[in-house]
């Protein structure tokens, strides 16, 4: 008798785990759903878009300019086309990237107001260390 009541136990202590888990899955999607005061308001962050960003080298052994676009969502931006991109941006405008391309990486900081920026850039391009400019403008 003491194992069949056990076996009860068991299964009524398992129903609630899993009633506990399922009720947790719920409230971190409804979290996830809720929009934040941007989205609430209807409103766009100040940079939202596709920037597209020209590259270009002052310094290392990096000849080519290259143009590549990014995304901006609220404080985020990531890759439009091209490689992974992370970084964030400021409501003021400070904004900072990382760029990798298979073994070349680059990291940029610069600051953007209205629909341009500026800033620098350093990184390891295919084996070579080189550093720059970069200029961006919103499409």
């Amino acid at each position: 008798m003491t194992i069949f009541a056990r076996s009860i136990a068991f299964s009524a202590n398992f129903k609630i785990l899993r009633a506990l888990k399922w009720a947790f899955v719920a409230a971190a999607l409804a979290a996830a759903a809720t929009p934040g005061p941007a989205d609430a308001a209807g409103r766009a962050g100040p940079y939202d878009g596709t920037w597209n960003v020209t590259f270009q080298p002052q310094a290392g052994n990096c000849h080519a300019t290259n143009t590549v676009p990014f995304a901006v969502s609220g404080t985020q931006v990531s890759s439009a086309g091209g490689g992974k991109v992370t970084g964030g941006v400021t409501r003021a405008g400070s904004v900072s990237v990382r760029i990798i391309v298979g073994a070349s990486w680059a990291d940029g900081r610069g600051r953007l107001a209205g629909n341009s920026g500026t800033g620098r850039w350093s990184g390891l391009i295919t084996g070579d260390r080189c550093s720059g400019v970069w200029q961006a403008s919103r499409s």
